[in-house]
């Protein structure tokens, strides 16, 4: 039993001394990236992720990055998971739900670091927020629905709001199932318009538009993909756009609740560079951002001849011009 304490008392006091030398000094670490896909928001968050890092001395040429893109595609996803499994780098990065999905059901001796994953606990990476219990920790895009719906409401009296999103992909149904939780709270109606491919943009969204008052974009690929056409076809039948991605009011939704994408880079960056200096990912609680950032595109408002109150202004954080 003493020989026991005495270990763990060492190996404590190991961990504290490693900690305190400069990353420099612990040799070259290899770290793996997975993207989902090349979207705006991933690019944005890994820059924020390498910058941080960075700037607590984890970059080239004492870290070597290994950068995998699934293109969105579940099989390019896999490859990418074998090869890191193979290689066992000091930390995996990875960026987007169903990404985060394939790293963590096969990886389980490597530290993993995500972002950009909606609800972490939902699609079961982590136990809890406050502790994973596994391997990994991140951060969330997570912005509460009730939020967003109550921007929009301050907006403009909505009754009826059509809900994009992809069935199978995690994040478009678990925002899908969150917004329609708030009907009773907000006095809406929630209208599920599940978009399989990009085709049944063109097929389903002109009768859609005829009969509701708001669109709310998910995080599906295909809501992505297709947000100009989207967002042209809504403005021009003077219907509202919401959405919790501020890439997608960037392209042409008219509000957004969003998170800042290098801001929660840089927030999961900050805790890679805990686990590269020999923190357990589980003692690491995941976060979101604490404060979204109100986003209107004011070419969108000026589109569609939208009304803003003036006293909405006051909460708008960001403007798209």
């Amino acid at each position: 039993m003493m020989i026991r304490i005495k270990w763990l008392f060492t190996s404590v006091a190991l961990l504290f001394i490693f900690s305190l030398l400069p990353p420099e000094a612990w040799g070259e670490r290899r770290i793996g990236v997975l993207m989902w896909s090349e979207e705006p928001r991933y690019i944005e968050t890994k820059q924020g992720i390498t910058e941080q890092l960075a700037k607590e001395g984890f970059r080239e040429p004492a870290v070597k990055f290994t950068v995998e893109n699934a293109d969105g595609n579940k099989a390019k996803a896999a490859e990418a998971v074998a090869k890191f499994a193979a290689a066992k780098p000091d930390l995996i990065i990875v960026l987007g739900t169903p990404a985060a999905i394939a790293v963590t059901r096969e990886i389980k001796d490597v530290p993993v670091v995500f972002s950009l994953v909606y609800d972490p606990v939902e699609s079961k990476i982590a136990e809890d927020w406050r502790s994973s219990g596994n391997n990994t920790t991140g951060t969330s895009t997570r912005v509460p629905l009730a939020k967003l719906m109550q921007t929009l409401r301050e907006l403009a009296p909505v009754k009826r709001v059509a809900a994009l999103y992809t069935p199978k992909e995690k994040n478009s149904e678990l925002q899908l199932k969150e917004l329609q939780g708030l009907q009773d709270a907000f006095r809406v109606k929630v209208i599920p318009v599940p978009l399989a491919s990009t085709d049944d943009v063109a097929l389903l969204l002109p009768e859609v538009l005829r009969s509701v008052d708001a669109v709310y974009l998910s995080g599906s690929l295909v809501v992505a993909s297709e947000i100009s056409t989207i967002a042209e076809m809504a403005t021009r039948a003077k219907v509202l756009t919401v959405t919790h991605l501020s890439d997608l009011v960037e392209k042409g939704a008219l509000l957004g609740v969003c998170a800042d994408y290098r801001a929660l880079g840089r927030l999961a960056g900050e805790k890679g560079a805990k686990v590269l200096k020999g923190a357990r990912p589980a003692s690491i609680p995941i976060e979101t951002q604490k404060r979204p950032d109100v986003v209107l595109n004011m070419r969108t408002v000026k589109g569609g001849g939208f009304k803003v109150p003036r006293s909405f202004m006051k909460s708008v954080t960001k403007v798209v011009e």
